[in-house]
């Protein structure tokens, strides 16, 4: 790396930020302590794209945000400032659309396309099927949704599909020329008709040549009025293309590329050539070569055919150009398992951190009162593992029954060639492979042409023998025939290929499959507790003891030392500040149950009968509601505001829609219950329909008081611990204030850097700042002190000691703390509250956490005792011996940092 790693900025680029944008962020960045900005996707993406992971061109920078021009002048802005660059990077999928050429090729010229290796295409399959009409094919061909059209400009025929456009194969361009009244008819015919590849531009050039005849140019246009008028004719032009179009509903079932996830407009790219890698890594490659790419993070690593071996390639090909970026992957580590330390990475992009954290902040002594409390509500035991095993069948049954027929194929043909497996039969073949699916307890394994890594082994074994007690599939030798071709567990090399061409197609799905059936539908369905219901979270692991974190951060170094920290990122399912206050409903679980009884009593009249037996919300939406509606309100909220009230109502509002249609219980993306999410959408409008004294959401302000002042002070531990941990801290854009955010597209709205760039400029102690502590400025400027001194102390935060601190005394419960110590002895020092709602005794005043600490002491190990210490955030310095006193450190902030001096 040309800049060592001390704390990214992530910006999302699109919606208003662009390069010229980012550029002028540069001085606050460096004020801030960051030492690298970490920019969402920049390439050329789909027109009218909000995120960029839909890329089209790997090559290009997007000119909607500036092109190369805007590129190099941020570039170079954040150079002068020694700001180093991160890229999104994402190697797995293309956008399909007309804007990508590669795919445009191949939609063209089908198998023969230069580009036809490209892609994750079944080539076996009749047709590219493309799933973009909104009624059966025939219905569409019939109400004249289907035509032909001439781009002049580009020299070609395209196909159009109510306003998508297709390019067709030029050799069927007789199908029109045929109908040309012109002395030039039977000459292009002939001469479209043997048509290759290699003449596409020359075919173009000709074409483009005859429409400069105006002759021409009329009788063509007439030849295209005829076949658009003639249904037959123009079905059969669409039936001599490579591809075919279909009603969107179709692509569940037999879509015949690899997509991402249940995106038909995602198409897989086969990372795994050679040929491919190199083509579209030209760019990034060049970036790091020219020096202005200092790091690349690479989005879902694991639907890559082979995630080590992309690595490895991608490592090699910045060794080649002599210079080595840093790499993070977006990995998701569920339960026990680690980072694989093969792969030769900086980290991950740091969920696993989130679940950490939120092991200190939740009360696991309180879990069965909040059980109860919500089982009562919603009227019915939720039962969450047997919810995530129903939902991972039902998402590889159904929505992601295309991936599920082309698995049991490739299972067959291997079965075919064996005696003891010849007779297996489809239906069995595919439950199988079902049920281990739902048995893996991680997102995917790793075994590729280089072998079956030991742990993959134990995995893949536990699940079979899961698999098999849950008699699901009535023999056992089906299910573990599919353990054996996991394994590679075959001595014939017909039948080693064709279980490394299975077990390639299986690990990449099984990623979609969790994620499908955990993070975008159970989550949106079990809402006991919705801060655990996080992206890389498990929501029964209900709280943990301080042991554990540690347990943790310990991991962290041994395994990632230089991975990202995140507390919020574009796909957490909301704000990190909003998960900090939610934490604490775990400390009053009966409390909470009785104000939402109130809540709920209050809207009564608000909730609607939209069928028999079903309510608008639900028990279990209403319950999730509530939640929400307490996660997303500022903490500085004025009920009387009635601009900030309808904003609040339209975001809850979006969000909901969004929850309810993910939970696909009552309503879904693909079949939008309409009474259902007006009564919905009315209900919460109740919530934050008026301000006044006696409203609702006055009086769920008033009571709820004490979470919020909980949930800051949560809010200020973690930013404090997420500052001093192994790793390396990633800032979301805006989250130096409060980030109350709900999901995707919530958290990509515009942040006001400016009114950060006044409070990080603050000069003075932060205790000062503590009466203010609604505002944010407090976790905005413990961020920049925190970060200027890992800027400062940089050997401290990479390869320094991690040591747990033992707290003893009458609050040792409610503190978390830990020194980070480097070789050559310097040492930094972090203390940090946590069960903040039982420490604050219903205050709603987080100063309150300022007192009280008599006889809570930390114990200083030997090489931390007996020093002098200085508390970064307020400027005071201490001298202590082998015991801290909490009362002492935490008299004037509720948090504090110290470095040794």
């Amino acid at each position: 790396m040309s800049r060592s790693l001390v704390a990214t900025y992530r910006l999302q680029f699109r919606e208003g930020m662009d390069f010229e944008t980012a550029a002028g962020l540069a001085p606050y960045l460096k004020a801030l302590g960051v030492s690298h900005l970490y920019a969402a996707p920049i390439f050329a993406a789909a027109d009218g794209s909000t995120h960029g992971y839909d890329v089209t061109d790997y090559n290009s920078l997007d000119e909607s945000l500036g092109g190369v021009g805007g590129f190099t002048r941020m570039s170079d802005a954040l150079s002068s400032a020694d700001l180093g660059l991160v890229l999104d990077f994402v190697p797995n999928h293309m956008g399909v659309s007309p804007a990508n050429h590669w795919w445009e090729d191949v939609l063209r010229w089908g198998s023969e396309s230069r580009y036809a290796p490209t892609f994750d295409i079944a080539w076996e399959a009749e047709k590219i099927l493309v799933p973009v009409l909104g009624k059966p094919y025939g219905e569409a061909l019939e109400a004249g949704d289907l035509s032909v059209r001439l781009d002049e400009k580009a020299g070609a025929l395209r196909f159009d599909a109510a306003g998508y456009g297709l390019p067709v194969d030029p050799r069927s361009y007789g199908h029109v020329f045929g109908l040309i009244d012109h002395p030039e008819k039977d000459r292009l015919v002939r001469r479209f008709s043997v048509a290759t590849p290699a003449e596409a531009d020359e075919l173009t050039e000709r074409l483009l040549e005859h429409l400069q005849d105006g002759e021409f140019g009329e009788a063509l246009q007439a030849a295209i009025a005829a076949i658009n008028a003639d249904r037959d004719a123009l079905h059969e032009l669409h039936e001599a293309q490579a591809w075919r179009l279909a009603w969107w509903r179709t692509a569940r079932e037999k879509l015949t590329y690899r997509r991402f996830f249940e995106i038909a407009d995602l198409i897989g790219v086969r990372q795994e050539s050679r040929r491919v890698f190199r083509e579209s890594h030209q760019l990034v490659i060049r970036l790091a070569r020219e020096r202005r790419l200092d790091g690349i993070r690479i989005d879902h690593v694991d639907g890559l055919a082979d995630p080590k071996g992309y690595l490895e390639q991608l490592r090699q090909a910045f060794h080649s150009v002599r210079r080595a970026p840093s790499v993070h992957v977006e990995k998701i580590l569920t339960g026990d398992e680690r980072l694989r330390t093969t792969w030769e990475i900086e980290g991950t992009t740091g969920y696993e951190f989130i679940t950490a954290l939120a092991g200190l902040y939740v009360d696991s002594d309180r879990e069965i009162e909040m059980t109860e409390a919500y089982q009562a509500f919603v009227g019915e035991e939720q039962d969450l593992r047997g919810m995530i095993l129903r939902q991972k069948r039902s998402i590889f049954q159904r929505n992601l029954a295309g991936e599920l027929t082309a698995l049991t194929g490739l299972a067959l043909s291997v079965a075919s060639l064996g005696l003891s497996t010849r007779d297996l039969g489809p239906d069995t073949m595919a439950r199988s492979i079902v049920e281990v699916a739902a048995a893996l307890p991680v997102y995917r394994t790793y075994v590729s042409v280089d072998g079956v890594p030991s742990r993959d082994i134990a995995i893949i074994d536990e699940a079979v023998d899961l698999a098999m007690t849950w008699r699901e599939v009535e023999a056992d030798e089906p299910i573990q025939f599919i353990g054996r071709l996991l394994k590679l567990d075959f001595e014939d090399g017909a039948d080693i290929a064709g279980a490394l061409d299975f077990t390639r197609r299986f690990q990449q799905t099984t990623g979609a499959v969790m994620a499908k059936a955990v993070e975008d539908t159970v989550f949106y369905r079990y809402n006991r507790l919705i801060a655990l219901n996080e992206v890389g979270g498990e929501p029964d692991l209900y709280g943990a003891d301080v042991s554990v974190f540690h347990d943790a951060m310990q991991i962290r170094l041994e395994d990632q030392p230089e991975g990202l920290l995140a507390t919020s990122t574009h796909d957490t399912k909301r704000g990190e500040d909003a998960r900090a206050r939610l934490y604490t409903l775990s400390e009053a679980p009966e409390r909470w149950a009785e104000l939402v009884a109130g809540f709920a009593q209050t809207l009564s009249d608000r909730r609607i009968s939209v069928e028999p037996s079903l309510d608008s919300p639900d028990p279990e939406t209403e319950w999730g509601l509530y939640q929400s509606l307490l996660g997303v309100l500022p903490a500085d909220f004025d009920p009387a505001d009635d601009a900030l009230r309808d904003e609040i109502a339209a975001r809850l509002a979006a969000f909901a829609e969004k929850a309810v249609r993910e939970a696909k219980r009552w309503t879904s993306w693909t079949s939008p219950a309409e009474a259902y999410e007006a009564a919905l959408a009315d209900f919460v409008g109740a919530m934050l329909e008026d301000g006044g004294e006696g409203s609702f959401i006055a009086n769920f302000w008033r009571a709820v008081q004490p979470f919020v002042a909980a949930g800051a002070l949560n809010s200020l531990s973690q930013t404090a611990i997420k500052l001093m941990a192994p790793g390396v801290p990633d800032i979301y854009q805006g989250t130096e204030f409060y980030d109350f955010s709900l999901v995707d597209p919530d958290n990509r709205r515009p942040v006001d850097f400016a009114a950060r760039a006044r409070v990080i400029d603050k000069d003075g102690s932060l205790a000062g700042d503590l009466a203010d502590w609604r505002s944010g400025a407090l976790k905005a400027r413990l961020t920049a002190a925190g970060l200027a001194l890992r800027s400062q102390r940089r050997e401290v935060f990479t390869a320094a000691d991690y040591l747990p601190l033992t707290v003893t005394g009458p609050r040792a419960a409610h503190v978390v703390a830990f020194a980070r110590k480097g070789e050559d002895g310097h040492a930094a020092l972090v203390v940090a509250p946590r069960l903040t709602l039982t420490l604050l005794q219903g205050s709603d005043d987080i100063a309150a956490a300022t007192k009280g600490w008599e006889g809570t002491t930390i114990r200083l190990p030997e090489g931390l005792a007996t020093r002098g210490w200085r508390d970064i955030l307020t400027g005071e310095t201490l001298d202590v011996g082998s015991e801290l006193a909490v009362a002492q450190v935490l008299k004037d902030l509720p948090v504090a940092i110290l470095t040794a001096i």
